[in-house]
């Protein structure tokens, strides 16, 4: 996240940046085991984010939504990017304020995948998400997924499955 405005500028209270990239990260280790995730670029393409809000670590108070203008999302050839008002009321100024602060970094998004919209390698313990039904929020958060980014996906609840099936076969 950025906050905007640029030198001299009176204070918009906007901020900016990516809930998602297109790049492969590691998820997470269990047992020795990497695992990886990776959002293919046209995954957003069918995306319903009609109505997406922005709050903190995907929970609590809404500071912002689409449908209200305070959010405008887009993707580009980087991921899931987006710009936030944060002027319209003193909860999400205060945001403003530790986000300017440096609180929070990073962001993430809560999402649904399409029911055909993801697949697992079992060789490289990488997820691919092809195909992303409903974005829920945008969220800048205390710990995201990828913490090497500025940008993080948090689904841990599909490897569930996947980790056990793996155990199992050992």
């Amino acid at each position: 996240l950025r906050t905007i405005p640029q030198e001299g500028e009176e204070k918009t209270y906007m901020v900016e940046g990516y809930a998602s990239t297109f790049d492969t990260y590691k998820l997470l280790t269990i047992d020795g085991v990497d695992y990886y995730e990776r959002i293919e670029p046209t995954a957003f393409d069918k995306a319903d984010m009609t109505d997406v809000v922005f709050r903190v670590d995907h929970e609590g108070r809404v500071y912002a939504r689409t449908s209200a203008g305070t959010v405008n999302l887009w993707t580009d050839d980087h991921g899931l990017g987006q710009r936030t008002d944060l002027s319209k009321t003193q909860a999400a100024r205060d945001l403003y304020a530790d986000i300017e602060a440096g609180n929070y970094p990073k962001m993430s998004f809560a999402f649904t995948v399409a029911e055909d919209g993801d697949s697992i390698d079992r060789e490289t313990h990488t997820r691919t998400i092809s195909r992303i039904a409903k974005v829920f929020d945008v969220s800048p958060v205390s710990f995201p997924a990828n913490p090497g980014t500025q940008l993080s996906v948090s689904t841990r609840s599909f490897f569930d499955g996947v980790i056990e099936a793996e155990r199992a076969d050992r």
